[in-house]
């Protein structure tokens, strides 16, 4: 019997050989490839899904409803054809922000048909968890878009776009719900919270300042290695605070100002 190998309580399999970089290379791009090749999948099923939905598909083929057509025809679950929808309702909102964000943009002649044809390799699990916050994810990408395309830094090229719809997408999946404001009985409490409120809106406006010249899909090193420092210097505004408001108005979670002075 060869050499086997465990991991956490898979099934056993025979060892291989050992790999040249090149091998390894290879299998890797083989990977890569295939990935892709699932995530693009993913845009083309949201694209039939929505399209199917739309025409009420199942009505013609003697069907009650959207579920009771897809467990007949493909064997899935009401949960699993809900599912569908989501992934289909975050893409087509994704699709409408690119479009908006780039119409006056250097990316294309079309911005429609670009936002339509871009593959931004995000998955079924993530396009559901923010199917319920599509208009959030829509006006960070439109608002960040716009941004870049009147900055006049760069051309908005699919790479571009790409990182930005993911870093979006990214930011609202994981920036926790914001607390309920429960309303106050004690008017100091009730100014005190508008005061609060007020300068939290304060610091998004100037983090979308430092969002123009350095843009969403740079990190806080290139953002502080770039214009950024000299934008904060030219405003008076320490380049730590500046980076700080840029989070925040990238992601909207306001712990990205704790503990900033």
């Amino acid at each position: 019997m060869g050499e086997h190998y465990q991991h956490q309580g898979a099934v056993t399999e025979p060892a291989q050989p050992p790999l040249t970089a090149v091998q390894a290379r290879e299998m890797t791009a083989g990977l890569r490839e295939a990935m892709d090749d699932v995530r693009r999948s993913v845009a083309v099923l949201a694209a039939r899904v929505r399209n199917a939905h739309a025409a009420r598909v199942w009505v013609p083929l003697g069907q009650s409803s959207w579920e009771a057509y897809c467990e007949t025809e493909f064997g899935i679950s009401r949960a699993q054809a809900y599912r569908l929808l989501d992934v289909a309702r975050s893409l087509a909102a994704i699709h409408g922000a690119v479009a908006a964000g780039t119409e006056t943009s250097r990316m294309r002649d079309s911005a429609p048909a670009a936002a339509a044809a871009l593959d931004y390799g995000l998955s079924q699990r993530v396009l559901i968890d923010v199917s319920s916050r599509t208009d959030v994810v829509a006006e960070l990408i439109t608002r960040r878009l716009a941004a870049l395309a009147h900055s006049g830094l760069q051309a908005l090229d699919e790479a571009t776009v790409r990182a930005v719809v993911r870093q979006a997408v990214r930011d609202v999946r994981t920036a926790p719900p914001p607390p309920p404001a429960e309303p106050s009985a004690d008017p100091l409490v009730t100014a005190g919270r508008q005061l609060t409120n007020d300068l939290f809106a304060s610091a998004h406006a100037i983090g979308e300042l430092m969002l123009e010249v350095a843009p969403a899909y740079l990190s806080d090193t290139e953002a502080a290695t770039g214009v950024l420092a000299l934008l904060c210097e030219q405003i008076g505004e320490p380049l730590e605070r500046g980076l700080a408001a840029r989070r925040y108005a990238m992601s909207g979670d306001r712990r990205a100002l704790h503990g900033v002075r």
